[in-house]
């Protein structure tokens, strides 16, 4: 099977005074070896699709199948493992930690995996190569420019190689010059056995993936996929 990740009747409703439901039945199939952009209006539930695909949060209703195991199911310390072992996480505001230098905020994320901190050293060092970022591992996040805090980020996310890699605007914090260096490093991350899942507010982005989804009112309203 080439699905990855299958959305079935997933719906979010967030309770206060007034219950407000954020997604809204979704069914939907994300298959290995694409890129998918997400699009929306803010407040239309694209963080909250990313957070539920990435297993921080739950579905209110429905069900996730990560690699056809229904993670709501699972404890969280199996959805933890799936998300450690098979997921890569990016997010608009880099969250690195500021007490800690460019490489050792990607090794840490690899210790996810096992303690061997050699391996995770090197691994870290070859991924940030990868970047451009080889003058800048022993810096801190605040000694960084803002591009170069987001291509930690991203060696961050792959450290583990995940099969799944979700970008929550990625370079929303970022001008167009940076931005293009961004998006060409996540797509060069594209393979067969990886699905790639990005949220943004730039058409010019959005159309470059290989299929557009548009989030309206908690659904998806539209899916333009290129031929290839």
């Amino acid at each position: 099977m080439n699905n990855i990740i299958s959305l079935k009747n997933v719906s979010k409703l967030y309770k206060s005074k007034k219950n407000i439901k954020v997604l809204n039945n979704i069914n939907f199939n994300f298959k290995k070896g694409k890129i998918y952009s997400l699009v929306g209006p803010s407040g239309s539930g694209k963080s909250t699709l990313l957070n539920l695909i990435s297993l921080i949060d739950r579905p209110s209703s429905g069900k996730i199948k990560i690699e056809n195991q229904d993670t709501s199911t699972n404890k969280k310390t199996t959805n933890d493992n799936i998300r450690a072992k098979k997921i890569g996480i990016i997010y608009q505001e880099k969250n690195l930690l500021s007490d800690f230098t460019a490489i050792e905020n990607v090794y840490l994320a690899r210790l996810s995996l096992d303690d061997k901190k050699d391996k995770a050293i090197s691994d870290s060092i070859k991924i940030l190569k990868s970047v451009g970022l080889s003058k800048r591992m022993d810096h801190y996040p605040t000694e960084l420019s803002g591009g170069e805090a987001q291509r930690i980020a991203i060696s961050r996310a792959l450290v583990n190689s995940p099969a799944i890699i979700l970008a929550d605007e990625p370079t929303g914090s970022l001008d167009f010059k940076n931005s293009k260096e961004i998006f060409k490093i996540l797509f060069k991350l594209k393979n067969k056995e990886r699905i790639i899942i990005f949220a943004t507010h730039n058409r010019y982005f959005a159309n470059m993936a290989d299929c557009k989804l548009q989030l309206i009112d908690g659904r998806i309203k539209n899916i333009n996929e290129r031929i290839k």
